[in-house]
């Protein structure tokens, strides 16, 4: 029996991961009925990872309410997994940019509510945590999650303070030894997909903080700030974070997660074909199906589609991507096991005429491939 495994990206803005497998699925049903296919749809660690990680393996979503961005009430969620041990958590699901509107200041945000998602989670004896990291409307390093599990930030007179963006600078001493204990005994990984280091030119303010309402004075601001904890945390806690990658993720949680959980940072598509245990279902797949909105050089350094095909390669599994648009330099993604590439425009047209046509274009493009699968 013939099996494909579906791993795609969503197509930003027009199909979202999910609907990608479906309609895959679909059209190698149509020429393979009695395949098996495993679908596995893919999110950055950003709004949705929550889903797809769901849909690839089961579990249930938690609801609750925690302190959002303003440390107001609000609606959140995560997920847990089939296996009942692990958590998948979006940080954007507490500390997201939409949650703020049209009130956005990442001086004044907060992280707090996905510590409060965190403490859940433990409660519910999980054993593993997937932190996803985007989206979000925060600069605080983290802080705010370190503080709903136990750390302790004073200022220069002894006084206690949740940190936010804008008081990052004044914090004076940190204290672990108040962090909930079960974190000892808890995997946690860290869903990353940027590699800029916490502060300077690439770093989380400079980068990130203007689309989130910062001004050029605001944004100085943060960047010091977050080299300021950055010192603290080498003086203090003994790690040093200045340059590690992924650290400016999320305002800076990236580093805020290796400093107060001792999390790894890993691409998102590492973190899924690893969960999800990618090297033993597709070690004997007929093809694997990836795919993105558009293949450049990003997806180069190593996002969904190059991910997905440096693993399939060592597997020596065929990988077909089928993209929205492609202007990488090809050569160097067929270098990293990637097999063919299709886009699925087939007219000349402008996206924002092509982009409402998505699902058809890329069920014809499959069912073009497929045709040409069974030559």
């Amino acid at each position: 029996m013939d099996k494909f495994i579906l791993i795609p990206d969503s197509f930003k803005g027009t199909l979202s991961s999910n609907t990608v497998c479906d309609i895959m699925a679909t059209q190698i049903k149509k020429h393979y009925p009695n395949s098996d296919i495993y679908a596995i749809p893919v999110a950055d660690g950003g709004e949705g990872s929550v889903n797809c990680f769901l849909t690839a393996l089961g579990g249930r979503e938690v609801n609750l309410v925690v302190n959002g961005p303003y440390l107001t009430p609000i609606d959140s969620f995560y997920g847990i997994l089939a296996d009942g041990k692990t958590a998948v958590i979006e940080m954007s699901a507490a500390a997201g940019l939409p949650m703020v509107e049209d009130n956005k200041n990442p001086a004044l945000t907060s992280t707090y509510g996905v510590g409060e998602l965190i403490m859940h989670a433990l409660n519910k004896g999980v054993k593993k945590i997937i932190m996803g990291l985007g989206g979000s409307c925060t600069n605080d390093f983290g802080c705010g999650c370190a503080s709903a599990c136990g750390v302790k930030f004073f200022d220069n007179s002894g006084k206690e303070f949740i940190p936010t963006g804008g008081t990052l600078k004044d914090i004076a001493k940190i204290d672990l030894s108040n962090l909930d204990s079960r974190l000892e005994s808890v995997e946690i990984i860290t869903m990353c997909d940027i590699d800029n280091p916490p502060f300077g030119e690439r770093g989380a303010a400079r980068v990130f903080a203007p689309q989130k309402g910062a001004d050029e004075q605001m944004v100085e601001m943060l960047d010091q700030g977050v080299k300021h904890v950055c010192s603290i945390v080498k003086d203090q806690l003994g790690v040093n974070l200045d340059q590690v990658k992924g650290g400016g993720a999320a305002g800076a949680m990236g580093a805020g997660m290796v400093a107060f959980f001792n999390s790894k940072l890993k691409m998102g598509i590492e973190v899924v074909l690893d969960t999800v245990k990618f090297d033993y279902i597709a070690k004997d797949a007929k093809a694997v199906f990836t795919g993105e909105g558009k293949l450049d050089s990003q997806s180069l350094g190593g996002k969904v589609v190059i991910g997905v095909s440096r693993r399939a390669k060592a597997l020596e599994v065929p990988v077909i991507a089928v993209v929205g648009g492609a202007d990488a330099e090809l050569e160097k993604a067929y270098e990293q096991g990637v097999s063919a590439v299709f886009t699925i425009n087939r007219l000349p047209q402008d996206l924002s005429i092509s982009k409402s046509q998505s699902d058809v274009n890329l069920a014809f493009t499959m069912d073009n491939i497929l045709r040409t699968l069974k030559l």
